[in-house]
């Protein structure tokens, strides 16, 4: 260890271009440890020098730079696959490559900069400086799940997507306690570097070690006690799901000419071998795109894929009837029977700045990236669907699987499985669709509830409410998945009582940083 503390002097000594430059590729270091590729000893050796340059921070800009410059290498490398979905239109918006992604991890990397501005205006040093640099960036992670309507990609919690075990802790704590806890055992290496006694230092490699290792043990103690994922006493009775996904190229879903075969690619993929034993049917985010209530030609088609006493659950645009004003379009999700009956409708209401509407569109003369001129309009928030046949779920359109704690309405009753239909078909072979799956996963765990996933392409899935996967479609592939669907457990604490604990941990970790401040 010896070699810690003249290392920390030399990045601190670095000024300019070279400070930065180091700042930035940190950040793009750290980022392995996000999915898919979850090296996770890339965090332990990337969070300390970003300490190191902050403690040399004499000024509150300087402070913000450390941050933002960091965290600009860790978003610009963790949404790197963003950029995918301007390629399905080059000629179009592959101009905006440059400001999609620097635009946005810039933004993003904002609130890691008033974090880190923050604590260096509280003057605290010594291992305090540790605590409070985890809670405030775990505050920052929570402002901007919903500053701007919200963007709460990648939260560092989300490393331990690759350690089923320790992901449990999100049962009690969420994915904020998770990510306060992570930030604690990265950034303590830094104290290494720090005069502290041989004791003090046993201490910190302790908590480095200790608190992973103590996720590990109590997870692994829940998913024990868990039944078995295929065991019957764990399934719904009865109810047998068939998802689809087509592996359609983004650009084609909406030609013209290709629009009625499309869906009746997936009536043919829904109807293959094994069709007799499915209950209901599941098609991805706009599988049909046609406006399905106001379309009784198309609704048959759909409703053929259905099976007899069942449904087909998917998405589809919506438009407000002929001669109602405003003209409104939505992104949704309906529930069509054998008989082409509508007994369930869905609006999404997280919608995709840019994707699916333009901010500011009075001032920026550019166009959405999804088709049509028409901005979408967001419905009114999470809601159960009580379909025949089915336990009352709550469904999540593309990334509404990705906002902690907004993912069901409790009132008037919990539902029992949640349904989340997406197209990550706009990001190609990238990590964005296993980033977006294991946000749908922590969702899972953090309320109890088994989660269904369709997707155009990449990556469907049946998981059970403790993370586990019954089974999946891999990225890229053409195909159905039959899955029972698990039953939910009793609420968790996390769905129990939402951010409080994480709260208390976090108002723990601050009292105790403070405590520490020398």
């Amino acid at each position: 260890m010896s070699f810690i503390a003249p290392l920390a002097l030399r990045l601190k000594a670095l000024t300019g271009w070279r400070r930065r430059l180091t700042l930035m590729l940190m950040g793009a270091v750290a980022a392995l440890a996000l999915p898919p590729v979850g090296f996770l000893p890339a965090l332990l050796l990337a969070f300390p020098p970003l300490v190191w340059i902050f403690d040399v921070a004499k000024t509150r800009r300087a402070a913000f730079g450390a941050g933002w410059w960091w965290s600009m290498g860790w978003f610009s490398v963790g949404y790197y696959w963003i950029s995918n979905a301007l390629l399905t239109d080059v000629a179009k918006f592959g101009w905006m490559i440059p400001f999609a992604l620097f635009g946005l991890s810039g933004l993003v990397a904002a609130f890691v900069g008033v974090a880190t501005a923050a604590v260096h205006m509280t003057r605290i040093k010594g291992p305090g400086r540790i605590l409070l640099l985890a809670s405030a960036w775990t505050v920052a992670e929570w402002l901007r799940s919903w500053v701007l309507t919200g963007f709460p990609w990648n939260p560092l919690g989300s490393v331990w997507d690759c350690a089923l075990p320790v992901l449990q802790v999100g049962a009690v704590i969420g994915i904020w306690g998770l990510s306060l806890l992570t930030g604690v055992v990265v950034l303590a290496p830094a104290l290494l570097a720090d005069p502290l006694s041989k004791r003090a230092k046993a201490v910190v490699l302790a908590v480095v070690a200790g608190l992973p290792l103590a996720g590990w043990i109590g997870g692994s103690v829940r998913l024990a006690g868990a039944p078995d994922p295929g065991a019957p006493d764990a399934l719904v009775s009865g109810i047998r799901l068939r998802l689809v996904q087509p592996n359609l190229p983004q650009s084609n879903k909406w030609r013209d000419e290709l629009r009625e075969g499309n869906l009746r690619e997936h009536v043919a993929l829904s109807r293959s071998p094994g069709f007799e034993a499915v209950t209901t049917v599941v098609w991805p985010e706009t599988a049909a795109s046609f406006f399905l209530d106001l379309d009784p030609l198309h609704r048959e088609i759909v409703a053929s894929a259905a099976p007899l006493g069942g449904m087909v659950l998917t998405g589809a645009p919506r438009i407000s009837p002929r001669g109602v004003e405003p003209f409104q379009v939505w992104n949704s999700l309906f529930a069509i029977t054998a008989n082409a009956e509508v007994v369930g409708i869905y609006d999404k209401a997280h919608l995709v700045p840019f994707g699916e509407y333009v901010p500011f569109r009075g001032l920026l003369p550019i166009a959405k990236i999804t088709h049509g001129g028409t901005d979408f309009s967001p419905g009114p928030g999470p809601r159960t669907l009580d379909l025949p046949g089915l336990p009352p779920v709550s469904p999540l359109i593309c990334y509404e699987a990705i906002f902690p704690n907004a993912v069901i309405a409790t009132e008037p009753e919990r539902p029992q499985w949640l349904l989340a239909i997406t197209n990550d078909g706009w990001f190609g072979q990238s990590a964005g669709p296993h980033q977006h799956l294991a946000a749908a996963r922590m969702r899972a765990i953090e309320e109890g509830l088994p989660l269904a996933r369709a997707a155009n392409t990449g990556i469907s899935a049946m998981i059970d409410p403790y993370g586990r996967e019954l089974g999946r479609i891999p990225l890229g592939e053409r195909g159905i998945l039959d899955a029972s669907l698990p039953k939910p457990i009793p609420p968790t604490p996390y769905g129990r009582f939402g951010n409080i604990p994480a709260l208390l941990l976090l108002l723990g970790c601050l009292g105790l940083g403070i405590r520490l401040r020398t």
